[in-house]
């Protein structure tokens, strides 16, 4: 094999690796993202219940002033009927009177409602207390390996881009910008084998010329379909497969 051919083939590769560190530190962010959006939601659907409680509770109270106010209302008919003297006043203000204690009894009852609802909601609060402690710590402990994993990746990626800079240095500079233009248009698989008769890059037949140059190993040859870098080994089989 060249040595030129071995020298980008070991820059393929770190290129390769450049990119999957890449990829995995691209993914880092969003997945971090995602442990912190749980840990709010729990927080928010908390702060919900809570606001449900504080609600209800505001009911609660102002019934209580309705009543107050009813029972107030009701001394002062009871009041009243003491100081007349007219029948059908007095009738007028009992009836007044038994309103008033028929809409104290509708209020005592939406109280118990309003009651039993803050009971169940306290229970989903001390539930969601729970669990949104629990998504907390470990959203927290995730993120926290997350940041400690996207330092190491950091780490390697300058290490290989290092790396790479001096690999790339020391392929010759014509062949260096045609490799760079290749790895742009084509992706990672830039120098690629022969193997029965076929681009391994595009997988399109080779005309035999191509395939005897391969073999022969004395200049970079290229596919004549998509441009590839291609190399051959004596353990690849160049006869086309039937």
């Amino acid at each position: 094999m060249l040595e030129v051919i071995e020298k980008l083939l070991i820059l393929q590769d770190r290129d390769r690796a450049i990119r999957r560190v890449q990829d995995e530190l691209s993914r880092i962010g969003p997945e971090r993202e995602s442990h912190r959006a749980r840990a709010n939601e729990t927080q928010a659907r908390l702060d919900a219940a809570r606001q449900r409680l504080r609600q209800l509770e505001s009911d609660r109270k102002r019934l209580e002033l309705d009543v107050e106010s009813l029972k107030q209302q009701i001394e002062r008919y009871s009041n009243q009927q003491l100081q007349t003297r007219k029948n059908e006043e007095y009738r007028a203000l009992a009836h007044e009177i038994e309103t008033c204690k028929a809409e104290i009894v509708r209020i005592e009852d939406r109280e118990l409602e309003l009651m039993e609802q803050g009971e169940q909601v306290q229970k989903e609060i001390a539930a969601l207390t729970r669990e949104s402690e629990e998504v907390r710590r470990q959203a927290e402990e995730l993120v926290a390996q997350l940041d400690q994993r996207e330092a190491a990746l950091r780490r390697e990626l300058a290490a290989l881009e290092a790396d790479r800079e001096a690999l790339a240095a020391a392929v010759e500079p014509a062949l260096r910008h045609r490799y760079e233009r290749l790895l742009r248009s084509k992706g990672e698989r830039v120098v690629v084998g022969v193997e029965h008769g076929v681009c391994g890059g595009c997988h399109m037949r080779l005309p035999a010329q191509v395939l005897v140059a391969c073999q022969a190993q004395q200049e970079v040859v290229s596919c004549t379909n998509c441009g590839r870098i291609l190399y051959y080994t004596p353990d690849m089989v160049l006869t086309a497969a039937d």
